[in-house]
């Protein structure tokens, strides 16, 4: 073996802390992380810059990684003509939404792996996503396409310098925001309108295939037909709640949701496991479980938990970010079972219930896409509501299974902690101890508070990105404050416990000077102190993870209402403007800031419980609140049994409040319009519902 090719298996990967670049720290390919060493030895060279970006539990970046960056002649070639460098997308979104946004400017598509061949200086001029390894199927081969690059490079490089300039003029004019009038409740109704058009009244979910939970599109229709009374809103929640729940894009040994389903019946689904899907379709399990008071959204959300605790949770308390699709090099493998492997497992008794119950068959299931023939192996999925019958014997079925599927090699996990999706995280199982009274999912988010106060906030109280293997990295980023200071305005009301409001302002505070753009309004991506890169983008899409800027607008009014600091509301005012042409043309895209226009349109409750913490009719008031399915409020507890409360000093507008006739009080206050106090139940829920249109 040569000098140049053993030099070529020890790339600079290998001290990175990223799971996907540590995956490809092996490979022939020469990688680099993003940074000047990479860059510089580019202009040096004068070589173009191969940009892989993915993440460590991608299904096709983990083919593209097998059939290419590991093989020998594809390495040579890409040693030779480019200085490779790879980006993990969890860690660098940033980096990612820059050049995903070049990919559909340049294809009318995206996703991953994403593939960018630019200049030294960052330019982009070529994008794609997966590419094989030779031409097939008129898809280009990636060595096909190196030699052509080659090609290029050294005979027209004018034109390739000239096209990377004008996409990069493009890119940095393509999010000029045009602020425009306020939105008003015909937003709401456009969106529910086109919700509905897509709406899939067989199987449930939008659209037809692929299909992803999407969980604030629920949220949104849940909010929508609270305020309307439209019961065909809260019929598309329910069938798609429980077409997931009973499909095989749920884990029903093992609990948790898998990415997205590959067909239209949430039957197969793609298998990695994120932490921030589990987050947000526990929100939507447990408010419609509010809305309705059904057990079987309660017990789904239970079970999403169940599986993060024990599956998903560091021993110091914060919230690792996936597991793979894949095991043993193929996808999906963990999850299915022959009915072989069940036999060897079950019970004769239990084998029978088992394949009624989980549908399975001799042949197996479901189609392999690759030959699309069934291949013995069954994805198990219910046709009825799981506790319709035999639960207990359904039950002892499933935990045999998991303790058999226990024994088999596990998906990679991804045990990077990400401040953002622990903050979402935090968020769900706050309002899941606030509804389900469950004092471990109390305990579970204040640990992983603790975790990122501790290992994910510098000494100038500003938050990192990513700890991995005892190391804080990463400037946080606006997802990691808007989602973390949701997490802690969910964990105040959970608690009141006025430590959670103070770290909720004083992030807040720094997000409004290190995120908001001063000129135009909204909040950047990325820190005025982060690394300048081609363009400093807003993200305001609510895709997969819903934007920063959704998030932040609901922050700024709900910290306003908790507060009576009117300076946050006129930021979200200003939010609301800045982002609202766009919005309008396209609500669909947008249904978590629909969320927060939602709350801002009103009505609105300020609620303030006033009367001594540990008193039986203090706590029987606000657990009768928080039971109850009360949209866009806040609420406050003021604690009597102390002369001067704490948070008094936080809230400028109770300091008045006082108990009457020494019972614990409600202060109501609906769109800015106080109430006479009552301590009387009937008739604050009489506040509390005389607004509401239905």
């Amino acid at each position: 073996m040569s000098s140049e090719l053993i030099r070529s298996y020890k790339n600079h990967l290998s001290n990175e802390k990223s799971p996907y670049l540590l995956q490809h720290a092996k490979n022939p390919v020469d990688w680099f992380p993003w940074g000047e060493e990479a860059f510089n030895k580019a202009k040096l060279e004068d070589k173009p810059i191969f940009l892989s970006i993915g993440y460590s539990t991608c299904h096709w970046c983990h083919i593209f990684a097998h059939e290419s960056f590991e093989d020998i002649e594809v390495a040579k070639l890409m040693n030779e003509i480019f200085v490779s460098v790879k980006v993990d997308r969890e860690e660098r979104p940033d980096i990612d939404k820059i050049y995903m946004t070049v990919c559909q400017m340049m294809t009318g598509s995206g996703g991953w792996p994403l593939t960018i061949i630019m200049t030294p200086d960052k330019k982009p001029f070529f994008a794609g996503t997966y590419f094989p390894k030779k031409t097939r199927f008129g898809r280009i081969g990636l060595i096909d396409l190196i030699k052509r690059i080659k090609d290029l490079w050294t005979n027209q490089r004018i034109e390739l310098l000239n096209s990377a300039d004008q996409i990069t003029f493009n890119l940095q004019n393509i999010d000029q925001e045009s602020p425009g009038e306020k939105f008003s409740e015909h937003s709401l109704k456009k969106a529910y309108r086109q919700l509905s058009i897509q709406f899939d009244s067989v199987n449930g979910g939008f659209g037809d295939r692929p299909k992803f939970p999407t969980p604030h599109n629920l949220i949104f229709l849940l909010r929508y037909w609270k305020r309307t009374g439209n019961e065909k809103a809260l019929e598309m929640v329910e069938t798609t709640l429980q077409a997931m729940r009973k499909g095989g894009i749920y884990d029903h040994i093992g609990f948790g949701f898998h990415r997205y389903s590959t067909d239209s019946t949430w039957l197969v689904p793609h298998f990695e496991k994120m932490l921030y899907d589990q987050a947000l379709i526990a929100i939507a399990y447990i408010e419609a479980y509010q809305a309705t008071k059904k057990d079987f959204y309660k017990k789904t959300a239970q079970e999403i938990f169940s599986y993060v605790l024990r599956d998903m949770t560091s021993p110091e308390g914060g919230f690792y970010s996936a597991e793979d699709a894949d095991s043993e090099g193929e996808e999906g493998k963990f999850y299915v079972w022959s009915k072989e492997e069940m036999e060897k497992t079950l019970k004769k008794d239990e084998l029978d219930l088992a394949i009624k119950i989980f549908n399975v068959e001799e042949t197996g299931n479901y189609l392999e896409e690759a030959s699309m023939k069934k291949i013995g192996k069954n994805i198990l999925h219910l046709r009825t509501l799981p506790d319709i019958e035999s639960p207990e014997e359904i039950e002892k079925i499933r935990l045999s299974l998991f303790e058999t599927r226990e024994k088999r090699i596990h998906p990679h996990k991804d045990d990077k902690i990400l401040a953002d999706w622990n903050g979402l995280l935090i968020a769900a199982l706050a309002k899941a101890a606030i509804v389900f009274h469950e004092k471990k999912y109390l305990g579970a988010a204040k640990n992983a508070v603790d975790f990122i106060l501790s290992n994910l906030r510098e000494s100038n109280n500003k938050l990192l990105h990513r700890y991995k293997d005892g190391a804080s990295e990463i400037q946080g980023y606006l997802t990691d404050y808007a989602f973390f200071i949701w997490g802690l305005i969910e964990l105040y009301e959970a608690t009141f416990n006025i430590f959670y409001l103070e770290t909720a302002l004083e992030l807040h505070k720094i997000q409004i000077e290190d995120f908001w753009d001063e000129n135009i309004g909204g909040f950047y991506l990325t820190s005025k102190n982060s690394e300048p890169l081609l363009t400093r983008q807003k993200e305001i899409y609510d895709g997969a993870i819903p934007s920063g800027n959704s998030i932040a607008m609901l922050n700024l009014l709900r910290l306003s209402y908790i507060t009576g600091n009117y300076e946050l509301e006129k930021k979200a005012d200003v939010l609301n403007r800045v982002f609202s042409n766009k919005i309008k043309a396209s609500p669909l895209a947008y249904t978590q800031f629909l969320i927060a226009i939602d709350f801002a349109i009103g009505p609105t409750y300020s609620l303030v419980i006033v009367g001594d913490s540990d008193s039986k009719d203090t706590i029987e008031l606000i657990k009768q609140i928080q039971q109850k399915y009360i949209l866009n409020k806040v609420i406050i507890h003021r604690n009597t049994e102390r002369e001067f409360p704490e948070i008094d000093k936080l809230s400028n507008f109770i300091q008045f409040f006082i108990k009457v006739d020494n019972k614990a009080t409600a202060y109501v206050c609906i769109n800015k319009t106080c109430k006479p106090p009552t301590s009387d139940l009937q008739k604050l829920f009489e506040y509390l519902n005389a607004t509401w249109k239905f």
